[in-house]
C-alpha cells in the first residue's frame, strides 16, 4: 500500500471508530471525552503509526518491550502504553519511556517497577490487570484478590495505581463479555470508594476491536483497538 492509500485507509478507520465511540457514549449518557482510543500498533511498521498520527491519534499500545524501544527511537510526538505481559527483567528498559503500564499482575512485578522507577527518578503510572473471566490462558489476578493487591502495592512510593485493566474472552457475540465488563466496573467503583491511601483510580482499560462498544456502555475509559484501525495482522 502506498503512503496516500495507507493514510486514507487508516484515516477512514479512525474516523469510523471515533464516530462509534461518540455514538455509544451518547446512547448511554456519557461524554465521549471520557473515552481514550488507544491504537494498538504491535507488529505494525512505523509508517502505519505515522498515518494514524496524521489523523491526530497520539496514544499507541505495544505488547513487547523491544518493539517499544525500536519505535521510541523514532522520536514521534506520541504517548506509549505497555499493554502486554511484562517480564521483570525488561522493566528497566521502558519504565521511563511509557506513560502507562496496563499489565501489572504480581507483587514481584510491582516491586520491580517501583525499584527501577526510583533509579530513573520517575513515578510510574500503572493499571492492575484482572483476569475477570478466570481464563487459564490469560494473565491477571483474580477479581477477589484485587483490593488486597492494590492495598499492598499502594505503599510503593514510585508507583501510582491509576486503575484496572482486563482482556475479555474472544467471543463472536460481544454481548457475552458484558458481564465481565460490568463486574470489573463494580470492583473499580468499590475500590475507589474505600479511599485507600495513595490510590485514586480514574482509568478502566477494557474493550478491544471486537467488543469496545459494550465495554464503553459498561464504563470503559480506554479502548484498545488494533485490527479496527490497522487491519488484520
Amino acid at each position: 500500500m502506498n503512503e496516500q492509500d495507507l493514510n486514507l485507509y487508516i484515516g477512514n478507520n479512525i474516523n469510523k471508530i471515533r464516530k462509534i465511540i461518540e455514538d455509544t457514549c451518547k446512547r448511554v449518557g456519557r461524554d465521549s471525552k471520557e473515552v481514550m482510543l488507544l491504537a494498538v500498533s504491535k507488529t505494525k511498521p512505523i509508517d502505519y503509526i505515522k498515518s494514524a498520527i496524521n489523523k491526530e491519534q497520539r496514544v499507541f499500545g505495544e505488547n513487547k518491550v523491544q518493539e517499544i524501544l525500536d519505535k521510541y527511537e523514532h522520536n514521534l510526538d506520541v504517548s506509549w502504553h505497555m499493554i502486554g505481559h511484562l517480564q521483570t527483567n525488561k522493566v528497566k528498559y521502558i519504565v521511563d519511556k511509557v506513560d502507562l503500564i496496563h499489565s501489572v499482575e504480581s507483587l514481584k512485578l510491582a516491586n520491580t517497577i517501583n525499584k527501577e522507577a526510583q533509579k530513573k527518578n520517575v513515578v510510574c503510572d500503572i493499571l492492575v490487570e484482572v483476569n475477570v473471566a478466570e481464563e487459564d490462558s490469560k494473565f491477571g489476578i483474580n477479581i477477589e484478590e484485587c483490593e488486597t493487591f492494590i492495598r499492598q502495592i499502594s505503599e510503593l512510593p514510585n508507583i501510582r495505581v491509576r486503575g484496572l485493566m482486563t482482556i475479555a474472552p474472544f467471543v463472536d457475540n460481544p454481548e457475552e463479555n458484558r458481564v465481565h465488563f460490568r463486574k470489573l466496573k463494580e470492583v473499580f467503583v468499590d475500590i475507589n470508594n474505600k479511599n485507600i491511601h495513595n490510590v485514586n483510580m480514574d482509568v478502566l482499560s477494557m474493550g478491544m476491536s471486537n467488543d469496545y462498544e459494550v465495554a464503553i456502555e459498561e464504563g470503559s475509559t480506554i479502548v484498545r483497538v488494533g485490527t479496527g484501525i490497522f487491519g488484520v495482522r
